[in-house]
């Protein structure tokens, strides 16, 4: 794997490793297999165990060539603490405006969650340029398709919540420009050896389905 797809260097492919439920003494090595696996998106939901020290090793390791930060920031406050932890990826379940331009003015990359046009249009007032569409298999690629028709072009939508190697083409022909791949990618308890498998599998997935 050269972690290219379609000729998208690999910093650019567009998937978020969700590693709910890790903990710091392992994060380097689970984050190593996917690093090598070609993925240069890392998160790590505030609601794994000491979740902010394990972005600080992350930052610490693979800051320079990877982006990494928090999930499930719901908050100014948690935006804030992972800021301060070196990461630079606020990745969240809702839409709070307050975080987005937080997250925007320290030059943190923000994927606010929405559910509806509505929240998609308060997210995008507030500076949002990529959303997060969660729960993103509950919805299908068929609301994907009406929701991508109202936005504006330049803004981006990524499916996160029950994406699996299955469903993957389906949402990008909808007009999902990435993924967030969490509980078919890592579990607690899984060795770095499963998690490449897995990676190596999602990122053979995107090649494909980036072609069609």
């Amino acid at each position: 794997m050269n972690g290219i797809v379609s000729g998208v260097p690999e910093e650019n492919v567009p998937l978020i490793a969700i590693l709910r439920g890790i903990t710091p003494d392992e994060v380097i090595a689970v984050a190593a297999a996917l690093v090598d696996s070609g993925w240069r998106y890392i998160e790590v939901p505030m609601n794994s165990p000491d979740a902010l020290e394990s972005i600080r090793r992350l930052a610490a390791e693979f800051g320079s060539g990877c982006t990494v930060g928090a999930g499930t920031v719901t908050d100014i406050n948690q935006a804030r603490a992972v800021q301060a932890a070196d990461g630079r990826l606020l990745v969240s379940p809702n839409t709070d405006t307050e975080v987005i331009r937080y997250g925007i003015e320290m030059g943190m990359e923000v994927f606010p969650g929405v559910f509806s046009p509505t929240e998609a249009f308060q997210a995008i007032a507030a500076g949002a340029k990529t959303l997060k569409l969660f729960p993103a298999a509950d919805l299908g690629p068929g609301y994907v398709k009406n929701l991508v028709a109202v936005l504006p072009s330049e803004v981006k939508i990524f499916a996160v919540g029950g994406v699996t190697l299955h469903n993957m083409a389906a949402f990008w022909q909808a007009g999902i420009a990435g993924f967030g791949i969490g509980g078919d990618l890592y579990r607690p308890g899984y060795q770095p050896a499963r998690v490449s498998e897995n990676a190596r599998a999602f990122m053979a997935q995107m090649q494909q389905i980036s072609t069609i």
